[in-house]
């Protein structure tokens, strides 16, 4: 009977990667429709969105059944608890990314006035802040849990750098006022896909310490 809760733990994991590579090309696709002004890519980003949360219902029925099939052992019930919290989290990033690619669409009518370096940059930190959150709790490593949460500190920073640039943006330059504003909406998206990344860490290292599950 173990053994095949060991199975189920470990398809677990799989789906977990499944859904963070999934969510990672989501960020990644709708900043590069953002800036090519990609329309048609910025409305299949947001069909596919879709698919995020049906891997969002997999994984939660994946864990129903570990609990159901066989009383877990407090620190396999941890385990099972954080998937299901992380995985609210990974979902709200898909959605985040939607909403980016909502703008996008709006943002195609005009050429762009400010640089798109910083946006770019704050997005790769976003991902690698998923990507290492998920590793973190599949390889079951805490200390790489605790860096993504460090991490966050970049992404902060970014987000500070690109508000001051839109709103230079939107001081010198009145007829891309609104525009700026879209831009500043795109820019708190991806600070929160950076606080939702966050998060799951916060959910890998109590996944990990018997002393967190004190605290949440």
């Amino acid at each position: 009977m173990r053994s095949k809760f060991d199975e189920q733990l470990k398809m677990l994991s799989s789906e977990m990667i499944i859904m963070s590579n999934m969510i990672e090309k989501a960020i990644q696709e709708a900043i590069d429709a953002l800036f090519s002004q990609n329309v048609e890519k910025a409305r299949q980003i947001m069909k596919d969105d879709e698919l995020v949360d049906q891997e969002q219902k997999k994984i939660e029925n994946i864990c129903f059944q570990l609990l159901i099939q066989q009383q877990p052992v407090a620190r396999d019930l941890r385990t099972i608890t954080a998937a299901m919290k992380m995985v609210t989290d990974m979902e709200r990033i898909g959605d985040q990314a939607a909403d980016i690619s909502e703008l996008t669409i709006i943002l195609a009518q005009s050429p762009y006035k400010m640089k798109e370096d910083n946006i770019r940059k704050m997005s790769a930190e976003t991902i690698i802040m998923l990507l290492h959150a998920v590793e973190a709790y599949v390889e079951k490593d805490i200390e790489k849990a605790r860096e993504v949460i460090e991490h966050d500190d970049i992404v902060d920073d970014l987000f500070v750098k690109v508000k001051t640039d839109l709103i230079e943006v939107m001081q010198n330059n009145t007829d891309y006022e609104e525009q700026a504003a879209d831009l500043l909406m795109v820019n708190k998206y991806l600070e929160r896909i950076g606080d939702h990344a966050t998060n799951i860490a916060e959910w890998v290292i109590f996944s990990l310490d018997d002393h967190m599950k004190e605290i949440k």
